[in-house]
């Protein structure tokens, strides 16, 4: 445990910080996981939606610096593969 007080307000700092990107990097997973589990049976404007709020979680995970920024490519362009074939 730190001793000086700038060390130890730091320390919750960053554990705060931490708790924070946790939370964050989860939504996204979990985002990206519910698009990923649909059928083709899923209404057209339901499915949209969903792709929608997947890309848009990953965005916000490489906006803050949470997935760099080729891994947010990698997943967007995956999601936007999924998403053609099952618009079909």
């Amino acid at each position: 445990m730190p001793i000086i007080k700038s060390a130890i307000e730091r320390m919750r700092t960053n554990e705060k910080a931490h708790q924070r990107n946790i939370s964050q990097k989860n939504q996204m997973r979990t985002a990206v996981k519910r698009f990923h589990k649909l059928e083709s049976a899923e209404s057209s404007e339901e499915l949209q939606n969903i792709y929608r709020n997947a890309v848009s979680a990953v965005d916000h995970a490489k906006s803050k610096g949470l997935i760099k920024k080729n891994t947010a490519s990698r997943r967007k362009s995956q999601l936007a593969k999924k998403y053609a074939e099952l618009n079909k």
